[in-house]
């Protein structure tokens, strides 16, 4: 996706908020938003997402599946809470069953199943909040935009709504967010951008850690979602289950199989995964 020149403002003789924006952003990276308040970091989430189109300039590659979450969520809609994810669900492509299952699923996923059937009207902020994370996942968008999408979130949502990034960011999405808390995914953003004084550009960032092969054995359940959106692949031999995940979750997911009571037979860097690219190229998590 690319961003040409593009600049936003409110009225034919409004006051620009942003302007000259040159920006590529590749798939499967994530992308941090950084700035002082009132600079446009929310109007370039909203160009990005589609929600508003740029007064100049042009924006080029968006996925098909873009999905948005605003800092907040209007919950005065007659739905369930349910109801409302499948409605969404149907309108970014899913059919009805598979729409009410993804919903049920990521409903439980961020801890509010027990409101599957609630007014959306009489939810909390924070389990509004949850519906509104959810209804950005269902469709495993190509493209995920999140602006303080973990305000008013459990410490429990957020664990989850992290591991929900990492997922999309392995599976090949773009995501890009803001966030008030410079430790959320700190580190993890394979670009940082800086909006100040109506510009954005880009700040450089390290080359990502070495991925990492994990072999392990255990018969207690793992999480559904393991870091970095890892997933375990049982050796040929059948003396254990070998993880790959990128260098940046590797911390993350040895605590969790050692969590569950696995037995870690070896760490090493993963010499048949891809390169690790560099960060002004796109990549996959792997």
């Amino acid at each position: 996706m690319r961003l040409a020149g593009v600049g936003r403002r409110y009225g034919p003789r409004g006051p620009w908020v942003l302007r000259g924006v040159d920006l590529e952003l590749p798939a499967g990276r994530l992308v941090r938003v950084t700035g002082p308040n009132g600079t446009g970091k929310s109007t370039l989430l909203r160009l990005v997402a589609g929600v508003d189109a740029p007064a100049e300039g042009r924006i080029t590659g968006r996925p098909a599946r873009t999905a948005y979450v605003p800092e907040r969520f209007p919950p005065a809609l007659p739905f369930t809470a349910l109801d409302h994810l499948v409605h969404l669900g149907r309108l970014q492509g899913l059919r009805t069953g598979a729409a009410r299952a993804r919903a049920g699923e990521w409903l439980e996923r961020f801890g509010a199943g027990a409101y599957a059937g609630t007014a959306l009207a009489r939810l909390s902020k924070g389990t509004a909040q949850k519906v509104a994370v959810a209804q950005a996942l269902l469709a495993a968008p190509g493209l995920l935009v999140l602006d303080e999408a973990w305000t008013g979130l459990d410490t429990g949502a957020r664990a989850e709504l992290d591991r929900a990034v990492r997922e999309r960011v392995a599976a090949g999405a773009a995501v890009l967010f803001v966030d008030h808390d410079p430790r959320r995914l700190a580190g993890e953003a394979g670009t940082v951008l800086r909006v100040e004084s109506g510009r954005v550009r880009a700040e450089t960032r390290p080359a990502a850690p070495a991925p990492v092969r994990i072999v392990a054995s255990g018969t207690s359940a793992l999480p559904a979602a393991l870091p970095g959106g890892a997933t375990g692949a049982p050796l040929a031999d059948g003396a254990g289950t070998v993880f790959r995940v990128g260098g940046a979750d590797s911390d993350a997911l040895l605590r969790a199989l050692l969590d569950a009571s696995w037995h870690i037979h070896r760490v090493t860097t993963d010499l048949a995964a891809a390169p690790v690219p560099a960060p002004d190229t796109a990549g996959e998590a792997r």
